[in-house]
């Protein structure tokens, strides 16, 4: 997002037990620490909490901030960074105390975060312009029944990456990846003309990467995660598919088995190295893979839309991510002075080959244009469909059950049908909680 997408997903490490348990509660977070948030005055210092891989680079941050504190000499801003698997555990574990009043959240934790107390409602901050000046589908990503948690850091969805070089050796080119089908078979010319003996990587590690991989090839497969009601349906016809399809790149040695380990930066690492040909990832993937300091194929790195599905879809997965303000932070007003900082176009526009900016005008602006041309081409494409993950208050808890039962197929512990069987009775039986 997106995810890692952006992001790499939920990893549980020790401070994760306590995050679970929290969560699991059901309880206010404000409501426990028995502390409220406070507006401030505006001024001082403020704790900014961010995600270490995609999107913005720590070295990008610190230009953003150090811009900041030029023009706001009365604030100041500490960073911390976190890996996204980190992330999520970090912000519930600290909301209590108040650590931090800047918080980077993923698309999928509004719901959990205002539920329980988490993140402060910030709609009254939002300006009347953003409806029409902002696109709709970044402008959404932190909105829950109707008021917004958090302020958008801009669009975000997996794009498809391909090293023009080894299709142009197999005779290939950019349109024959237009479909999956068209992906598999020129996969399979590359592995026989030995140029890799793995065309495909994914990240497919136990982690809500996997959930974002495996939403965007459910999407092109017709399938979505849940029904009207709000029930998982994954188990059905086009779930199914959609796992076996998976299973059966590894077994037909189209796909890195390794996959199963891989977060998103192994899958731009195995692409920057050659090793591999096609790989879907989060848009800050072109800005690595063009830069010849640690890329190979900087000058044969080719981006696309997700290819379409046996339905003719090819939605990417809304992994967009946001600024959010948590409900405790006693320094509210200096932190959304902060907050409009990030989102203003200058700064997104300038750092636009690390995430796309949220404002409709900058695609038009040739700076933009200039500094991520490839996906600025495909964006609209890439943006038109998207598929969501189930929005649900635990939904932590239920992409953990999902990440478990899909890794079971893939590792060849159960068939794709029992182990999305398994996965929809047990996240069901979560989503009553």
């Amino acid at each position: 997002m997106k995810p890692t997408a952006r992001r790499s997903r939920l990893k549980f490490m020790l401070t994760g037990l306590a995050a679970s348990a929290l969560l699991l509660s059901g309880c206010s977070v404000t409501g426990t620490s028995g502390e409220a948030g406070a507006a401030g005055d505006g001024t001082g210092e403020i704790n900014a909490l961010f995600m270490k891989q995609a999107g913005y680079t720590e070295e990008e941050y610190d230009e953003i901030i150090a811009e900041f504190e030029a023009e706001n000499p009365d604030i100041t801003v500490k960073p911390t960074f976190v890996s996204y698997e980190a992330l999520h555990d970090k912000i519930v574990t600290s909301a209590p105390a108040g650590t931090y009043d800047v918080v980077l959240i993923d698309v999928i934790w509004p719901a959990e975060f205002a539920s329980k107390g988490i993140a402060a409602d910030i709609t009254d901050r939002i300006p009347e312009n953003w409806n029409d000046d902002v696109l709709e589908g970044a402008l959404a990503t932190a909105r829950y029944e109707d008021k917004y948690y958090g302020a958008p850091t801009g669009p975000a969805t997996k794009f498809f990456y391909y090293n023009d070089e080894m299709l142009e050796q197999v005779g290939a080119s950019p349109a024959d990846l237009d479909t999956w089908d068209g992906v598999l078979s020129t996969a399979k010319k590359i592995k026989d003309a030995g140029l890799s003996e793995y065309p495909l990587a994914w990240s497919w590690s136990q982690s809500e990467a996997l959930i974002c991989d495996y939403a965007q090839l459910l999407g092109a497969f017709g399938g979505s995660f849940t029904d009207d009601d709000g029930k998982l349906i994954i188990n059905n016809a086009e779930g199914v598919a959609t796992l076996e399809w998976m299973k059966r790149t590894i077994d037909d040695g189209l796909t890195n088995p390794a996959s199963t380990t891989f977060l998103e930066d192994d899958v731009s690492k195995a692409l920057a190295q050659g090793e591999t040909a096609f790989g879907l990832n989060w848009d800050s993937t072109m800005r690595d893979l063009k830069d010849p300091s640690i890329s190979s194929i900087s000058d044969s790195a080719g981006v696309l839309p997700t290819p379409k599905g046996p339905s003719g879809k090819r939605p990417g997965v809304n992994g967009s991510m946001a600024y959010s303000i948590p409900a405790t932070s006693k320094n509210q007003d200096a932190a959304w002075t902060f907050i409009e900082h990030l989102t203003s176009e200058d700064v997104q526009n300038t750092y636009a080959a690390s995430t796309l900016p949220m404002w409709k005008a900058s695609y038009e602006k040739p700076e933009v244009r200039e500094l991520a041309p490839e996906l600025v081409e495909v964006s609209e494409t890439a943006y038109a469909e998207s598929i969501l993950r189930p929005t649900v208050p635990n939904y932590s808890s239920v992409s953990q059950i999902i990440q478990v039962e899909l890794q079971n197929a893939l590792l060849d512990k159960k068939s794709p049908q029992d182990a999305l069987d398994d996965a929809v009775a047990q996240a069901n039986e979560k989503l009553e909680q």
